[in-house]
């Protein structure tokens, strides 16, 4: 039964540690979305552990045999709509669509992913390193938790801080997003910024304008 106070660990850990091709995979994401360079696996691990869940309670959904049961319907429904809620299938979709559901998917919905997709901020890892040290709110949430998976009527909430240095049009690193923009327009300028030699300069940027240490990057 287990201590009643303690809840059980929700995050799986890989069933077989060493296995090249999963680790090569998983460095990949954490490079991909600016990860933690110590513990980026975890963040990983705590995304495919949120999918399992996603996928087990879609197949006992579509194992139920009567389908016309009412109680049936309302679950489905309920479980579809709160996947919408959290931006990962569409208002039309169905229990088969749940199970094409990738990590990358579960990943793109943290507040570091839609930062960075919004353009506030250069790089994933820069993205990080804002929310960490308090330049980004949801509304008027302050926000400090890259890991926080934003709910789709969310996304619109998203902006820098009212103290963030962020907020003047003229500020170094807004300008040349700006100018970045204009040259190689908007649908091709989340690639062109990763791609960028002088992103790691920004970022460097970014960190020596905090006076506090706002947490682990």
């Amino acid at each position: 039964m287990g201590q009643p106070k303690f809840s059980r660990p929700k995050t799986q850990t890989p069933a077989h540690p060493w296995k090249a091709e999963r680790i090569e995979e998983e460095h990949a994401l954490k490079e991909q979305y600016g990860l933690k360079k110590i513990g980026g696996m975890k963040e990983i691990w705590r995304e495919k552990s949120a999918l399992r869940r996603h996928r087990q309670l879609a197949m006992k959904l579509i194992g139920r045999v009567d389908t016309s049961e009412g109680h049936f319907k309302r679950e489905k429904e309920q479980f579809l709509e709160s996947m919408h809620r959290k931006g990962l299938i569409s208002e039309e979709a169905d229990l088969d669509d749940v199970l094409q559901i990738s990590v990358e998917n579960m990943l793109d919905r943290r507040l570091q992913s839609q930062v960075y997709y919004k353009g506030f901020a250069p790089s994933m890892r820069a993205a990080r390193n804002m929310i960490v040290h308090g330049h980004i709110v949801l509304g008027s949430q302050r926000m400090n938790v890259p890991g926080y998976h934003v709910l789709r009527e969310e996304e619109s909430e998203i902006a820098y801080h009212p103290t963030s240095n962020f907020n003047d049009p003229n500020h170094a690193i807004r300008q040349e997003m700006d100018r970045r923009r204009q040259t190689v327009g908007a649908e091709d300028n989340s690639e062109a910024i990763a791609e960028s030699t002088d992103v790691q300069a920004e970022e460097d940027a970014i960190d020596s304008e905090e006076n506090e240490d706002g947490g682990e990057a």
